[in-house]
């Protein structure tokens, strides 16, 4: 990753809606969330989408190594502008097409920023692909996906994120934030949340075909998961006869109803169904 050259610096930065920019100007709110990464002490802090700087300019006194990873190279130059001292942990780029094994020579970090409403989904997924780096996860985000990366089994907001994130972290969701301290107001809510990697080491299954079967039932989540379980299961094996475990009282139930330990559960009785069909050819 290279450090950005110096173009030459505006005196402030229009928010774009392209990129999805809401620039926060509340400076309480701003130093309430560079105050999440206490959570996480003694370890080094990239921070997503810092704009013109009012969350890094509180992150910057901590005892820790500041990176910022900016994809608006107008942003950019106010922060070369703004905070010289900075540049060499400047990154400019889009923090989607990442490495993160490259931001802190392989050690882990705190991640988190303001982060952008139309991108925080893959933000997150991106996240878990390299969790082992990120023990803490903090940050703004829309209420909403606040509010589902919290949601426990048999509510509303429980969903695909929901259950993929929470094998591996524990969300709390810390304050809320409104429109009126954002320029441009959104039209939405906002929320700070924090996620905290938890002791899950390993998975009794398979991750990938977990992955599959939280997706493909959350697609169909008003149905049965005998229903919406069928897709995935045709995916998996279109010779393995799946009629068994399709039969079975407790795929009844939709996949909201679920908790995450059993969706493992769920996907290790594929596998085994799988692998049992197979040994007997």
């Amino acid at each position: 990753m290279k450090t950005p050259s110096r173009p030459t610096p505006p005196r402030s930065v229009r928010p774009k809606k392209k990129l999805g920019q809401h620039f926060l100007k509340d400076l309480n709110t701003a130093r309430a969330i560079a105050d999440t990464v206490d959570a996480c002490p003694d370890l080094p802090v990239l921070e997503v989408g810092p704009g013109m700087g009012v969350l890094t300019q509180y992150l910057l006194p901590k005892a820790r190594r500041v990176r910022v990873v900016e994809i608006d190279r107008e942003s950019v130059a106010y922060l070369l502008q703004r905070w010289p001292e900075l540049a060499p942990d400047i990154i400019g780029g889009d923090f989607l097409r990442m490495d993160l094994r490259e931001v802190f020579d392989g050690k882990p970090f705190v991640l988190t920023g303001n982060y952008p409403y139309d991108i925080s989904s893959q933000i997150f997924f991106h996240v878990l692909e390299f969790r082992e780096l990120i023990p803490c996860c903090t940050g703004m985000v829309q209420l909403e996906m606040a509010e589902r990366l919290a949601a426990r089994p048999g509510t509303k907001n429980y969903g695909i994120l929901s259950v993929l994130l929470g094998l591996w972290y524990d969300a709390t969701l810390l304050f809320k934030v409104p429109p009126s301290v954002f320029n441009p107001p959104p039209k939405v809510q906002s929320a700070v949340l924090r996620l905290t990697r938890n002791a899950r080491t390993s998975l009794a299954c398979d991750e990938g075909l977990l992955r599959r079967v939280v997706k493909g039932t959350f697609q169909q989540r008003r149905k049965m998961l005998r229903v919406s379980l069928r897709p995935v299961l045709a995916a998996v094996s279109q010779t393995t006869d799946w009629s068994a475990l399709l039969a079975a009282p407790d795929l009844t139930r939709r996949p909201e109803q679920l908790s995450i330990e059993e969706f493992v559960a769920l996907t290790r009785r594929i596998e085994d169904a799988k692998n049992a069909a197979a040994s007997a050819v």
